[in-house]
C-alpha cells in the first residue's frame, strides 16, 4: 500500500502573504538597505571583505575584476555576476561616491551613463580609505555568521573606522522601504561624531555648525538650509541642488553660459540633449548652440547665445526647466537592530558611536588577552634563562618533546604554555642579549596591559581612544568641501522674452469668439481689405501687439480668458481665425464683449465693468493676472439673468457715461465707483425702473469732451455733445436723451462715445446691415429723437449696434 501523501490545505492568500513576507524581509535586510553601523549593503560588504581576504589591497597590484566577482559569488553572495560587478563598479565611481572604496583600472562607466567595460577587461583593488573600514577585522571586533553553504564565516558588519553611511551616502529601493542618504564631507562628519561623543544631548542646530550639509562628489550648489535641518531632525527633507554655471563674453559682443558642475546623480549626456532639444523646439529663445566640451581636464558644457540674448534669463530658464537644477529628497532609512528605520542625524551618529564603542572594546579585549598571553610566555622564558643549565639537563634526559614538557612543568613549576615555548625555543636565542630583549619586552607588555585595562575600565578613556582614531582618519583622508550651501531657495521668475521670440503682430477678435494673430506682412499685403470673418459676425477689436504681450477677452457671462499672444494661432489676414473654444472651454451662447491688451499688470490700472441690470464694478487690473489659463476664469459675479455689456481699462482718472434703453443717460467720475475684489458683484450704476436695462456704458478721459451717439430701435440716430449733460454722481436716475412719444416710443439699442473717423454699424430684424459716420450727423439736443437712417416699417427694427474697432497701435511708454 502506497504511503499516504501529506498535503497542507491552505488558502492561497495565506500562502502568498507568507512567501511575500519572507521575500520582503530578505530584500529589506539582505539586499537593498544599508546597515546604520558601516553604511554598507550586504553585497558591498562582501565585495570589500573578499578583496581584503584575497590581499587585493591598495598597497598591492591591481587584479582582474572578474576574479573578485567570482570569489564574491562563490564564497559569499550567490547571485548574478552582473549585480555584483555593478555594485563593485559603483564603489569606484568618483561621481557617485564621495570617497571611492574601490580603485579601478579601465572603463568604469561615465557621468554620461555609459556602461563600464566587461569585468574581464577591468582591474581593481581596495582603495586606501576602504582599508579603514576593514581595519582590525581579525581582532574579533565584529560578529561572524556562516556563509550560504556553511563552509566559511563572513562578517555581519565591518569595523568601520569612519562613519561611512554619511560619508558615502546610500540609495536603494526594497519592499515598502526606500532610502536616499546623500554623501557628506569626511572631515565634517568626523567632527560631528566627536561633538556627539563630547555632548550626547547635542542639538541638530549645534551639529550643523560643523556638518554644514551634504557634500556631493559632483560639487554644485545646495539651496534650502531649512530642508537640510528638517532632514537632519526627522530623516526626511527636501533641498534644491543646482549645477555651477557662469557667463563668459565671447567674440562679436555675444555671451555663452559655461557649466562646469552638474547636480548629483544627473546624467550629463541626457541633460545636454534636453537643453539642445529646447533650442530646436524654440522653447527658449537666444540659444545658438549647445556643446559638450568635457575632456580629461574636467567637465565643461557650453551654451552659446545669440547676440542680444538675455544670458541671465536663459540661465534661469535652464535652472527651472532642465536638470541643471533638481530637487533632492532625503529619506534616511537604514537597518538598525535588524530593523529598517528612518533615522535622524543624531540617531545615525548614535548608531555609529555605539558600534565603535563595541568594536574598540572587543579590539581592546583581544589585544589585552594577546598581551597577557605573551607576557606570561616572556615571564617563563626569563625564568628559563636563569636556570638554563638545569633545564638543558632535564630536557636531555627526556624521551621526547611531551616527556620534556612534563618534566620541566613538574620540576620548575612552569605552565603548559610556558613549557611549550621553552621546548620550541631555538638555541641561538639563549644569549645574554636575548635576556635583555626579553626583559625589555616584558616591561613594554606590562605597560601595554596597564593601558588596555585602563581603557576597558573607563568609558571616558575608551571614547578618547575612539576620537583619537577618528582624528587620525580625518588627517589622512579629509579634503575640501566641494558643494556650496545657500540658505534660501531662489524663486525663479522667467521673463517671457526668454521663451518667446519677440515679433510685432496684428491680433483680431470677433464677437462670436474667433481669434487670430497675423503677421504685419500679411496684414500689410491686404491693402485694407476686410479680414476673413463669418457671416453675422463682426470685429470686437483689432490690435497691433507683440508676441510677448497678453490679451484679456471678456465675455457676456462675466468670464474672462487670459491669452498670451504667442499662443494664438498664426493665421493669414484673409482667413477666419480659430474659435476660442479650441484654446479654452466656454459656453456655446457666450459672446466676446471686449478684448483688452496687457503688456504688464501695473498697480495703477483698473477694469470697469457695466452690466445689463444696472451694476458697475471697478477692480485692480493686477487681480486678473492668471498663472493657469486652460479655462475661462471669473471676471465678476453676475446675479440672476444679468450679463456684461461693456468692459474698459482705465488709469483711475476717467469719466463714465451710462445709458438705459428708455433713454436715461448718467455721467460721473470713476472715483464714484469703489474698488472691489475680482469676484465681487459691484455697485449700482444708475437707477432703473421696471422693464428698463442698461444698453451700454462708455469710459473716456475726464478732460475730453466726446460726442455721445445713440441709435434707436426705429432706425433713428443722433449726436449729442457731452456738455449738454450735467455731471452727476453714481446711482442717480440720469437725464433724458429721447423725447417720449405716446405711440411707438423710441428705445435705445446702441450708445457710444465717438471721435473722428469712427464708424457705427447696425443690423435690422430683416438681417440688413447698415453703417454711418456718426460725426456727420447734425448735433441735436437731449430732447429730440434724432434723424431716421432707415424706414423700420419696411426694413425692420434695429436689433444690434456696434462700432467698428479702430486699428490700435502698440502701447505707449506708460501703458500697462
Amino acid at each position: 500500500m502506497a504511503e499516504a501523501e501529506n498535503f497542507l490545505d491552505l488558502p492561497l492568500e495565506e500562502v502568498l502573504g507568507d512567501r511575500f513576507g519572507r521575500y520582503s524581509k530578505y530584500i529589506i535586510q539582505e539586499r537593498a538597505l544599508p546597515d546604520a553601523r558601516d553604511g554598507l549593503k550586504p553585497v558591498q560588504r562582501r565585495i570589500l571583505y573578499a578583496m581584503n581576504e584575497e590581499n587585493n589591497t591598495y598597497d598591492k597590484n591591481f587584479r582582474k575584476s572578474a576574479k573578485t566577482v567570482g570569489t564574491v559569488i562563490g564564497n559569499y553572495h550567490p547571485h548574478g555576476d552582473t549585480s555584483v560587478y555593478d555594485a563593485m563598479v559603483r564603489l569606484s565611481q568618483e561621481w557617485k561616491v564621495r570617497n571611492s572604496l574601490v580603485e579601478m583600472h579601465g572603463n568604469n562607466g561615465s557621468i554620461d551613463g555609459d556602461p563600464p567595460a566587461a569585468m574581464r577587461y577591468t582591474e581593481a583593488r581596495l582603495s586606501k580609505i576602504a582599508s579603514e573600514l576593514l581595519r582590525d577585522i581579525n581582532k574579533e571586533t565584529v560578529d561572524w555568521v556562516p556563509n550560504f553553504d556553511d563552509t566559511i564565516n563572513e562578517p555581519v558588519v565591518l569595523p568601520a573606522k569612519y562613519p561611512n553611511l554619511l560619508v558615502n551616502g546610500s540609495t536603494g529601493i526594497s519592499a515598502g522601504y526606500a532610502t536616499d542618504i546623500p554623501p557628506h564631507n569626511l572631515a565634517e562628519v568626523i567632527d560631528a561624531v566627536i561633538k556627539k561623543i563630547d555632548k550626547p544631548a547635542v542639538t541638530v542646530d549645534e551639529l550643523m555648525q560643523v556638518i554644514k550639509g551634504p557634500d556631493f562628489p559632483t560639487g554644485g550648489t545646495i539651496q534650502g538650509i531649512d530642508g537640510i535641518r528638517k532632514a537632519y531632525e526627522t530623516g526626511k527633507g527636501r533641498i534644491v541642488v543646482r549645477g555651477r554655471a557662469f557667463i563668459e563674453d565671447i567674440r562679436g559682443g555675444r555671451q555663452q553660459i559655461v557649466i562646469d558642475e552638474i547636480p548629483y546623480d544627473v546624467n550629463k549626456a541626457n541633460m545636454v540633449k534636453k537643453i539642445d532639444e529646447m533650442r530646436i523646439d524654440k522653447k527658449v529663445e537666444g540659444i545658438a548652440e549647445v556643446r559638450d566640451e568635457t575632456d580629461r581636464t574636467g567637465l565643461r558644457v557650453v551654451i552659446e547665445l545669440k547676440k542680444g540674448a538675455s544670458s541671465e534669463g536663459v540661465l534661469k530658464y535652464l535652472y527651472k526647466n532642465s536638470d541643471l537644477q533638481v530637487t533632492y529628497n532625503f529619506n534616511m532609512v537604514a537597518i538598525k537592530d535588524k530593523t529598517p528605520k528612518q533615522l535622524s542625524l543624531p540617531q545615525i551618529l548614535d548608531s555609529y558611536i555605539a558600534h565603535q564603542k563595541d568594536v574598540v572594546t572587543r579590539q581592546t579585549v583581544f589585544d589585552l588577552n594577546k598581551a597577557k598571553k605573551r607576557s606570561h610566555i616572556v615571564e617563563g622564558l626569563i625564568k628559563a634563562v636563569s636556570i638554563l643549565d638545569e633545564l638543558i639537563a632535564t630536557i636531555r634526559a627526556s624521551k621526547d618533546k611531551q616527556d620534556a614538557k612534563k618534566r620541566i612543568i613538574h620540576a620548575y613549576a612552569f605552565s603548559e604554555a610556558q613549557a611549550e615555548a621553552i621546548v620550541t625555543l631555538q638555541l641561538y636565542r639563549l644569549t645574554n642579549t636575548d635576556v635583555t630583549a626579553l626583559e625589555r619586552e616584558a616591561s613594554e607588555l606590562e605597560k601595554q596591559i596597564d593601558q588596555l585595562e585602563t581603557l576597558l575600565s573607563s568609558d571616558r578613556k575608551l571614547f578618547q581612544h575612539i576620537k583619537k582614531e577618528l582624528r587620525a582618519v580625518k588627517r589622512a583622508f579629509s579634503d575640501e568641501r566641494q558643494t556650496v550651501i545657500e540658505n534660501e531657495i531662489e524663486a525663479l521668475t522667467i521673463d517671457i522674452e526668454v521663451t518667446v521670440a519677440s515679433e510685432d503682430v496684428v491680433v483680431s477678435v470677433t464677437r462670436d469668439g474667433y481669434v487670430k494673430r497675423t503677421s504685419l506682412r500679411s496684414y500689410g499685403a491686404s491693402n485694407g481689405d476686410d479680414p476673413g470673418i463669418k457671416d453675422d459676425d463682426y470685429l470686437v477689436s483689432l490690435l497691433e501687439l507683440n508676441t510677448t504681450d497678453q490679451v484679456l477677452l471678456f465675455t457676456s457671462k462675466g468670464k474672462y480668458i487670459y491669452l498670451p499672444i504667442h499662443e494664438l494661432p498664426d493665421i493669414r489676414w484673409k482667413d477666419v481665425g480659430q474659435h476660442i473654444s479650441n484654446l479654452v472651454s466656454i459656453d456655446r451662447d457666450e459672446r466676446i464683449i471686449q478684448s483688452i491688451p496687457v503688456r504688464s499688470f501695473q498697480e495703477n490700472a483698473y477694469l470697469i465693468f457695466f452690466t445689463r441690470n444696472g451694476m458697475v464694478k471697478r477692480s485692480n487690473l493686477t487681480l486678473y493676472k492668471a498663472q493657469r489659463y486652460s479655462r475661462a476664469l471669473v471676471a465678476l459675479n453676475l446675479k440672476n439673468d444679468d450679463e456684461v455689456v461693456g468692459v474698459y481699462k482705465t488709469k483711475g482718472n476717467s469719466d463714465v457715461f451710462i445709458g438705459s434703453n428708455t433713454g436715461a443717460g448718467l455721467w460721473y467720475h470713476e472715483s464714484e465707483i469703489s474698488v472691489v475684489g475680482q469676484r465681487a458683484v459691484g455697485v449700482k450704476a444708475l437707477k432703473l425702473k421696471d422693464g428698463e436695462y442698461v444698453v451700454n456704458g462708455q469710459v473716456f478721459d475726464e478732460w475730453s469732451e466726446p460726442s455721445i451717439v445713440v441709435v434707436t430701435h426705429r432706425g433713428a440716430a443722433k449726436q449729442m455733445k457731452l456738455k449738454s449733460f450735467e455731471k452727476s454722481s453714481r446711482a442717480k436716475r440720469g437725464q433724458i436723451m429721447l423725447r417720449e412719444l405716446k405711440n411707438k416710443a423710441h428705445r435705445l439699442v446702441g450708445l457710444y462715445a465717438v471721435s473722428d473717423n469712427d464708424t457705427i454699424c447696425f443690423k435690422t430684424h430683416n438681417n440688413e446691415l447698415h453703417s454711418f459716420f456718426p460725426l456727420e450727423l447734425s448735433v441735436s439736443d437731449r430732447y429730440s429723437n434724432g434723424s431716421f437712417l432707415i424706414d423700420s416699417d419696411n426694413q425692420g427694427e434695429v436689433t444690434e449696434v456696434w462700432k467698428i474697432p479702430a486699428y490700435e497701435k502698440p502701447f505707449d511708454g506708460d501703458q500697462s
